[in-house]
């Protein structure tokens, strides 16, 4: 029985490195994350599961799935790599899991079958690449990203699900979890996935099928923004009404009441310079594309942020402007009570074609009225389709976008993108 056990590990390793060697043969550009990834013996799991750093897996489960399937081997191997260079383990908590399971597995499932590599293929192909045609004409390039916000939005029955794992499960993705504790970072993974989409120009040029590879890798590097912070951007210098403890010596305080009884020498500032929001302006493209849903949970999204953590003056002066190629409508919000009956009766118009320049051109008159005393920003949320102005103008400026979008014209180079990532 031993012996048995001994020969099953020696053949599950020899097996193994063999499809390590046929992934290297084919996609040279992957010899580091392939050398980052150790694989280890868990025998009676059933499954092959990484955690971002170990590729655990079962030898008798290998053995029998390469007897069944003579590249699955192979085939399970790049799956799994895929997974660790497009980081699809981290970030796993804040995320419905079933559906970024399905998500991540048909994303890389789809690098495979584009790239067309032999020694890879199984018999269920040619069924997955009829779904694939399929999701990729209603949501174009497929990342697990973009998946992801497909089928929150539109969520699969328990029946589609269960042909979704049929078709393109491969791994286990309990581990995930922990990918955040292991050795290698997710700042490692994405470092690799730089080096892999900068070797891979060369590659593209003479091999087709690489622009699925390509469109998961700039995914995975695009620098991301933490919306919250960017909208610290916003903030000014003022005096609060509030005791300032940071310029209070305590020295001169103790010593007065020690020696003139209740009498201290020095009294706590009672005001403090702080950086607070006081003036900006949220500008709503109601184009056919912007939602009045989604629209709702936007501006929720960003006024909270801007209110949490005593980030607001006691009294603001923010101006809600609805625009599509003109000016709708401007909501002046001064306190909470005029957000919350603008959130409660406040009717989305406009729904023409998308024109910024409007805007920009609205707010320079406003600021010339007197209308505000030092704005600090502009938010335009919107589907990017649209005019952008060509000056600079006196006032930082975000373009927020929910989700990527290949075909969207860049921002100007004096503006901030911002990707939302949380679903809105």
């Amino acid at each position: 029985m031993e012996d048995n056990t001994r020969k099953i590990s020696r053949l599950a390793g020899e097996i193994l490195k063999l499809a390590h060697d046929d992934i290297l043969i084919h996609l040279r550009f992957f010899d580091v994350a392939l050398s980052k990834i150790h694989w280890k013996e868990r025998p009676l799991a059933a499954c092959i599961a990484t955690d971002g750093n170990t590729c655990f897996y079962d030898p008798v489960f290998l053995l029998k799935g390469y007897r069944s399937e003579p590249h699955f081997v192979t085939r399970c191997y790049l799956h799994v790599l895929l997974h660790c260079i497009f980081a699809h383990t981290y970030g796993y908590q804040k995320l419905d899991r079933d559906l970024w399971n399905m998500a991540a597995d048909i994303a890389v499932e789809n690098v495979i079958l584009d790239l067309g590599l032999s020694g890879v293929g199984i018999k269920t192909d040619s069924e997955a690449m009829r779904k694939i045609a399929f999701l990729k004409g209603e949501i174009g390039a497929l990342t697990a990203e973009k998946l992801y916000r497909y089928f929150k939005n539109t969520p699969p029955s328990e029946t589609e699900r269960a042909e979704l794992r049929k078709l393109f499960y491969r791994d286990a993705h309990e581990l995930w979890e922990s990918a955040e504790t292991e050795q290698i970072s997710l700042a490692d993974w994405k470092k690799i996935s730089e080096r892999i989409k900068a070797d891979l120009k060369s590659f593209s040029a003479r091999r087709p099928g690489s622009e699925s590879l390509e469109k998961n890798l700039e995914e995975t590097t695009r620098d991301r923004y933490d919306y919250a912070e960017i909208l610290q951007k916003f903030t000014v210098r003022g005096e609060d009404i509030t005791v300032n403890d940071e310029e209070f010596d305590y020295i001169y305080y103790t010593y007065g009441l020690e020696q003139y009884g209740n009498l201290p020498l020095i009294e706590p500032l009672e005001y403090k310079e702080i950086k607070k929001v006081r003036e900006f302006v949220i500008a709503i493209d109601t184009s056919a594309s912007c939602r009045g849903s989604v629209v709702q949970a936007f501006l929720r999204k960003t006024y909270s942020i801007l209110k949490a953590s005593e980030n607001f003056f006691h009294r603001v002066n923010i101006h809600i402007i609805q625009c599509d190629n003109e000016v709708r409508s401007d909501t002046k919000i001064t306190c909470d009570e005029d957000f919350e009956s603008f959130m409660k009766y406040g009717k989305l118009t406009g729904f023409s074609a998308t024109d910024f320049r409007p805007v920009f051109t609205y707010l320079d008159r406003l600021i010339r009225e007197g209308e505000f005393e030092d704005l600090k920003g502009l938010i335009y949320f919107t589907d990017g389709y649209g005019i952008y102005p060509e000056k600079m103008p006196a006032y930082d400026v975000i373009f927020a976008f929910l989700g990527e979008d290949e075909h969207r014209m860049p921002v100007p180079p004096w503006s901030l993108q911002v990707i939302l990532e949380e679903e809105l």
